[in-house]
């Protein structure tokens, strides 16, 4: 009686018949099919993810850049009325005093305020007598009949208007010529605009 090793006896349990063999094989490749499709299925289900997220980041950083710029552009149109109040101020400066280091410096300042607002990208909208009315550009607050103007071109600018970078903030008020035979008019003291305090 020889005596045979554990090896030699797992062999001999082992089933090597080729319909037992074919059916492993068969079961192994239905295991790796099985594999491969979960995961492709996870590897879509990452990029989608991926994509979400990627997608979730560029709406935040939009939302908070649109929500920045609302910031400034509120903060701007404050600075607009500190820039209207220069104007009047300068426009209204006595003739006797012109010349006066005071008003030279208060002059500066002004220059100093609308290169700010440009560094920003606000510049004013043409308004100048002649220019074409344009309802996107300009409210009309008086018509004036019996000007050497065509209908519809401005006459006079009340008030600038401004516009940041391509959008429009603050309309310029504006008298626009009409065919007509009596002016309507409107003090340019009472056109302060409210909407945006």
């Amino acid at each position: 009686m020889s005596h045979r090793t554990r090896a030699q006896e797992r062999m001999d349990e082992i089933d090597i018949s080729p319909t037992k063999l074919l059916a492993d094989m068969d079961k192994l490749k239905n295991e790796l099919d099985e594999a491969r499709k979960q995961g492709e299925e996870y590897l879509g289900l990452l990029q989608r993810e991926r994509a979400e997220f990627n997608n979730y980041r560029r709406r935040t950083a939009e939302e908070r850049e649109r929500d920045l710029g609302l910031a400034g552009e509120d903060l701007i149109r404050k600075v607009l009325g500190v820039a209207d109040d220069f104007d009047r101020a300068i426009d209204a400066r006595p003739e006797a005093i012109a010349k006066d280091p005071w008003v030279e410096g208060i002059a500066a300042i002004d220059r100093k305020l609308q290169a700010l607002l440009e560094s920003e990208g606000v510049s004013q909208i043409e308004a100048s007598r002649g220019t074409p009315f344009d309802p996107r550009e300009h409210d009309a607050i008086a018509n004036v009949p019996g000007t050497d103007l065509p209908d519809g071109q401005i006459v006079e600018e009340v008030r600038r208007g401004y516009r940041l970078r391509d959008r429009v903030i603050r309309p310029a008020l504006v008298a626009v010529a009409e065919s007509g035979d009596s002016p309507t008019t409107v003090n340019a003291e009472d056109t302060t605009d409210t909407r945006n305090d």
